[in-house]
């Protein structure tokens, strides 16, 4: 198997410390002389307590020896042309990130200034009131609507990435309120991911799928391949529920459990390379700046 490990996690946006329904729930899956074991499922209270356990569990893998793969459900990338709408140089997936830990303030205790943010951003690619959009009650912005009041694209930029339109029920990453939304979780996770990217027990060993390993999955062996990071959609599982058990927490188990039995089957290293038949281009643009979810495929899911 290529991997000894499958940590997944349900990301949140709360604004307050928050545990049980619509929280952090995080979950690993690890291979045993006696067949896989899944860890209990952590549900930390912030994200900074969040990013610091699951850090802490990647850096014992490290030492220990082991390959995981780390699965986050929000997007890493946004549709093609944002970072040249904002001016931003580089790799454009990179300087996204870079742009989004410069921006976003988040506490200790999950106090953010997420929507000014997208305020912002909105200011600086339009102008107006997009691509952004969404807000709770009792927020006001002329650069940020509570609901869409425009058309896409804005400035050249799609609703969707080519990942989204082909995921179903996926909602675009502009969407920061509502049902389904992952913008906001975006907008506050990205900066998150890039602190492990620089956590300097980690930094030898971790990779971003597919932005720095392209569409493949690197040996563990490789230089940066013992961590794979990429993007993941629970929703892609049919999960039933269970008395007593939150959502989000029957989610991300099964998710590692499902990569693990893929990662048995032999199966796994083929979600690495989708197969999309796309013009150079737009294949392109996906590799640098879109990012992809593990799991699609070109016909679909």
């Amino acid at each position: 198997m290529r991997f000894d490990a499958y940590l997944m996690v349900d990301w949140s946006a709360s604004s307050t410390p928050k545990r049980g329904r619509d929280s952090i729930w995080w979950a690993l899956a690890a291979w045993t002389k006696r067949g896989l074991r899944l860890e209990r499922a952590e549900n930390p209270p912030t994200r900074s307590e969040a990013l610091q356990s699951i850090a802490a569990r990647l850096a014992q893998a490290v030492a220990d020896g082991a390959s995981v793969l780390v699965g986050f459900d929000f997007a890493l990338g946004y549709p093609e042309g944002t970072a040249a709408a904002l001016g931003l140089e580089g790799e454009p997936w990179r300087a996204l990130w870079n742009e989004w830990s410069r921006l976003v303030t988040d506490t200790p205790d999950n106090g953010n200034n997420r929507f000014e943010v997208a305020s912002t951003l909105n200011a600086r690619i339009s102008g107006g009131a997009g691509p952004f959009w969404g807000h709770p009650r009792g927020y006001a912005s002329a650069n940020l609507g509570a609901t869409r009041s425009f058309a896409y694209p804005v400035r050249g930029l799609a609703e969707k990435r080519l990942a989204d339109a082909r995921t179903p029920r996926a909602q675009p990453v502009w969407k920061l309120c509502g049902i389904g939304s992952v913008g906001s979780q975006t907008l506050l996770g990205i900066p998150r991911l890039r602190q492990l990217l620089e956590d300097s027990r980690l930094a030898e060993h971790i990779s971003v799928w597919p932005f720095e390993t392209g569409f493949a999955l690197p040996s563990r062996s490789s230089p940066r391949g013992r961590l794979i990071l990429a993007e993941v959609y629970p929703s892609l599982l049919t999960v039933p529920s269970i008395e007593g058990f939150v959502k989000d927490q029957l989610q991300v188990e099964a998710l590692a459990r499902h990569f693990a039995a893929l990662d048995a089957d032999g199966r796994l290293a083929e979600l690495f390379n989708p197969l999309l038949k796309l013009e150079p281009a737009r294949l392109a643009a996906i590799l640098e700046e879109e990012g992809w979810i593990l799991g699609i495929t070109r016909a679909g899911s």
